[in-house]
């Protein structure tokens, strides 16, 4: 899409979400094999060897949660899914020696899938929960496109973007409307 990549840590997270793009019916993460060649570029930790299928369905279902908690923050389900998914990956925060809050570190590449998938996504986990403690993380949406579900970081003044593109999800639903309401008008 043409928007430029959010700031900071939330890159890692609207990164991991685009991984599938709805839009082309393409998903870095439908196999094993795509799932090796996303960690061994994008996540970086050597995970490869280790990922294997249980690994790359949790890998989808975190992704999942947390475009579903992006695309609708008051739904209870999604919240209790996302949740679920910081609870078993990331652990409650701990307070620091310095007295600051901290979260677990993230997995070994020699444990168990959950340790491989937080290994993987735990950074990108930690920074959604950082940067939504700040409101910065409000500005992380999915495009309200359907088909699309592209996740964005909103830069206008309102932070009222609903489209990753307005060049495309954006005219595209308008001219939906349009027809919509020319083909109600034809029928009256």
């Amino acid at each position: 899409m043409a928007r430029p990549p959010a700031p900071d840590g939330l890159a890692r997270v609207e990164a991991f979400c685009n991984t599938a793009v709805l839009l082309h019916a393409t998903d870095e993460l439908a196999t094993v094999a795509g799932a090796r060649a996303w960690a061994s570029r994008d996540a970086g930790r050597g995970a490869a060897p280790r990922l294997d299928e249980p690994v790359r369905a949790a890998l989808v279902e975190v992704r999942e949660a947390v475009r579903g908690f992006l695309a609708d923050r008051t739904d209870p389900a999604v919240r209790a899914a996302l949740n679920g998914h910081v609870a078993a990956l990331l652990g409650p925060p701990q307070v620091g020696g310095d007295g600051r809050l901290a979260l677990a570190p993230p997995g070994s590449l020699r444990g168990t899938t959950a340790d491989v998938v937080a290994a993987l996504v735990g950074p990108a986990l930690a920074e959604l929960l950082r940067d939504g403690l700040d409101g910065r993380g409000a500005r992380l949406k999915v495009c309200a496109n359907p088909g699309c579900r592209w996740v964005f970081y909103d830069r206008a003044p309102a932070a009222n973007g609903v489209w990753c593109d307005m060049n495309v999800c954006g005219a595209r639903h308008k001219m939906r409307t349009y027809r919509s309401a020319a083909a109600a008008g034809v029928a009256s």
